[in-house]
């Protein structure tokens, strides 16, 4: 490239960031508010939330021999998401972590609930 050739400007990157339009950013606010206080009126409706991390079926003496360090074979493998029930519902699924020393549950997918 020789100093005939035209070049082209580069950008100021210290130079103060154009405005954002303001328009949006504002309408998106108030439209989350009022999403929100429309759901006011339910955040005190208690709700079961449940991680089921797999499932097995056994007879009841086999149920009765448990014990602390048996080992339970599950329906799952490891690694396999884990399904997350609302009032008994699937409503997604995700992953086991832990935090600090406690288990939590990461979703990772949303369940689309069918209409009937």
């Amino acid at each position: 490239m020789s100093d005939t050739d035209a070049q082209v400007p580069l950008p100021d990157l210290n130079a103060a960031q154009p405005p954002v339009n303001d328009d949006i950013a504002y309408h998106e606010d108030e439209q989350a508010s009022r999403i929100a206080a429309d759901l006011e009126a339910v955040f005190d409706v208690p709700v079961q939330v449940s991680a089921v991390l797999g499932r097995s079926k056994m007879d009841v003496g086999e149920l009765l021999k448990l014990g602390p360090g048996t080992v339970l074979e599950l329906d799952r493998r490891v690694g396999e998401a884990i399904d997350i029930y609302v009032n008994n519902r699937l409503v997604a699924r995700g992953e086991v972590v832990l935090v600090e020393d406690k288990l939590g549950v990461t979703m990772t997918e949303i369940i689309k609930a069918e209409k009937n």
